[in-house]
């Protein structure tokens, strides 16, 4: 039964990595891999009471997806009260090249707040505003796809992977920020650099945009845009803190700052006798949220947790421990593999396979050194939180950033891997290298 649940959870985990060749939702093979994979779990006889370790690994999952729905819907109120029309304002250069400079860092700083594919989604539409020319459009769109990845993995809130690490308490807020904060901004700036030697004509073209700055539409004036940008970012960035202060789980916080934005929606509406077809409540943004991907997140960390409970990830730990032995080997082909498919189960499956070691363990281990790479804001857990974060970049499939920019710009998967995977490879190398310099030379991580 074990090798059929391995079997079963390579061909499921195959299908959502062609999900844009057989055009079906990967929610759906991860929501049927997580069903089969606990069934066939329950037949091993492994545990006397399978419901108890199943409602143990649903009360995890579920805390994450609770967490990722606040979040979502703080953006989405920010999005439907135009608060991203302010970034795209303020934004202007005469030069190509300074302004691949300025919104690859706008995007890295953005992308620490919000999630991967809004902060491309709102960069692209501004790109669009500025750049005519269809080989500036997607080299500018794959330094953003580099940047929003790199920017996603400093930040406790920055990306899945990245919150589902700082919530099972594998890396703290502060201790993340420290040790990744320059290595991500390499993997950022390099590749940027990089993709300004390639842009020919560096003159900025007259470009005629369209639009009333004093009234963004629907009644809402930037004033009350900026407001609600505002005090949506402050509502995320109050969840670590929360966290960091309290010791409650991240999601408590998350609840707190979402019901705050709800109250202050509801008298924004009512202050401005906005009519009942308005779209600014909690109550209609909720409906737009990418309640797929929150189906898939279910799937994908129950089908993880399936085979934790039944031991087979703990074995290839093991394996991975005898025959490399090495955080950084390890972690760089895991940051290899999440360019193909998802790094959610990666880091999912990565989680599962080592567990966090305290100090007392670390000491009675075979090999101490080698065992303090596990602890609480080790080495390992740091090196994957970057590894999967920006490996994603190397292909446009890779990460959800990609594939909204091969979306909305129709960019070929074979320019991308021509013109782009090789900017990102070298980035996601230099940024390796600095986390080894820090760890090594300097003595941070």
């Amino acid at each position: 039964m074990i090798e059929m649940m391995i079997v079963v959870f390579v061909v499921g985990y195959l299908m959502i990595a062609i999900e844009h060749v057989l055009e079906v939702n990967k929610a759906t093979f991860a929501l049927l891999m997580g069903g089969v994979l606990w069934t066939m779990f329950a037949f091993t006889g492994m545990v006397d009471n399978v419901d108890a370790v199943l409602v143990e690994h649903l009360g995890d999952t579920c805390e994450i997806l609770v967490f990722l729905i606040g979040a979502m819907v703080i953006v989405e109120l920010i999005d439907r009260y135009k608060g991203f029309n302010f970034i795209t304002h303020v934004i202007h250069s005469h030069s190509k090249k300074k302004l691949l400079f300025l919104m690859s860092v706008i995007t890295f700083f953005m992308s620490a707040v919000l999630d991967n594919m809004t902060t491309t989604i709102v960069m692209i539409m501004l790109m669009r505003r500025l750049l005519t020319e269809t080989n500036d459009r997607w080299l500018f769109a794959g330094v953003i796809v580099i940047a929003a990845n790199s920017g996603g993995a400093w930040s406790p809130i920055g990306d899945v992977t990245t919150i589902m690490l700082w919530m099972n308490d594998n890396v703290t807020s502060l201790d993340l920020i420290v040790n990744l904060f320059v290595p991500c901004l390499v993997s950022t700036i390099v590749p940027a650099y990089l993709a300004s030697l390639m842009i020919k004509n560096n003159a900025m073209e007259a470009v005629t945009t369209t639009g009333n700055t004093e009234q963004v539409g629907g009644g809402i004036n930037p004033q009350l845009s900026r407001l609600v940008l505002v005090v949506g970012v402050a509502c995320l960035i109050f969840v670590p803190i929360f966290k960091t202060l309290t010791g409650m789980p991240p999601f408590v916080g998350m609840m707190i700052s979402l019901s705050v934005m709800w109250l202050m929606t509801e008298i924004i509406v009512r202050k401005n006798h906005f009519g009942d077809d308005f779209d600014g409540r909690v109550s209609q943004a909720i409906r737009n949220i990418d309640m797929p991907t929150i189906l898939f997140f279910l799937g994908i960390l129950m089908a993880v947790g399936a085979l934790q409970a039944a031991g087979i990830l703990s074995e290839i730990a093991h394996f991975l421990d005898r025959t490399i032995h090495e955080p950084f080997i390890i972690n760089t082909i895991i940051g290899a593999l999440s360019s193909v498919i998802d790094n959610v189960p990666l880091v999912a499956a990565c989680m599962d396979m080592y567990p966090i070691l305290d100090p007392a363990q670390v000491a009675a281990a075979v090999d101490p050194a080698y065992a303090n790479n596990f602890i609480e804001d080790g080495l390992f857990w740091h090196l994957l939180t970057f590894c999967a974060g920006v490996g994603g970049s190397m292909l446009i499939i890779g990460s959800a950033a990609g594939v909204v920019a091969m979306g909305l710009e129709k960019i070929s998967f074979w320019w991308y891997l021509k013109r782009i995977s090789w900017l990102a490879l070298i980035g996601y190398i230099c940024g390796i290298l600095t986390i080894w310099a820090q760890h090594s030379i300097i003595g941070i991580g």
